[in-house]
């Protein structure tokens, strides 16, 4: 029981206590805002795609940089509970299997692929990256498809072996190519993202 409350307060910090107070369900939002202010990812009128949005922190935070003239969309295979911008759609789906219905429901033509995916973690760190590194791929893929030329992507990964075949990929893919560790990862976090500008 003590080691419980411990576990809790330690992760308790104060993005989690600022992300309640401005509405957002989780601290990732407070990433976001570090790649956009540092990188300019998402304009005015932007149609965004945002992959793995529950719980709708990233979702939220893209609707309101796009604005009433932009569009977001989300897919994840867990259901966000949140409500949902007049300016976004979310779609439930597995980034594993996404078929010919579910593409044509999300859509085309989109200016900003993110992913702030991550597996279910085990503890077994080449485990967990090579998961981490199977979602970006298939971020990766949905960004080549779905992307117009000179859009953009951020992706997270989990730092391990496979990540500088990941980055290379990214690099080759897109004219600007930038590794970004925000402020407000977790110390204790091997997360990074990967991001890539104007699609070649």
């Amino acid at each position: 029981m003590s080691r419980k409350s411990s576990k809790n307060k330690k992760w308790g910090d104060h993005y989690s206590l600022q992300a309640k107070k401005e509405k957002f369900p989780a601290r990732s939002v407070y990433k976001l805002e570090e790649i956009q202010k540092k990188y300019s990812i998402i304009r005015k009128g932007d149609r965004v795609l945002d992959l793995g949005c529950s719980p709708g922190s990233w979702l939220l935070y893209a609707a309101n940089m796009v604005g009433s003239e932009g569009r977001v969309v989300g897919m994840d295979k867990k259901k966000v509970s949140i409500k949902v911008p007049a300016n976004a759609t979310v779609h439930t789906g597995d980034i594993f299997s996404v078929d010919e219905d579910l593409l044509s429901s999300i859509g085309n033509d989109f200016n900003v692929v993110l992913s702030d995916m991550a597996p279910n973690t085990t503890g077994n760190k080449f485990v967990d990256t090579a998961r981490s590194f199977d979602l970006c791929c298939s971020a990766m893929d949905i960004a080549q498809s779905l992307l117009v030329r000179g859009g953009s992507f951020v992706c997270k990964i989990f730092q391990g072996d496979n990540f500088q075949n990941f980055s290379e990929s990214v690099k080759k893919s897109f004219k600007t190519h930038k590794i970004f560790k925000p402020q407000t990862c977790r110390k204790a976090s091997k997360e990074i993202y990967i991001i890539g500008k104007e699609k070649k």
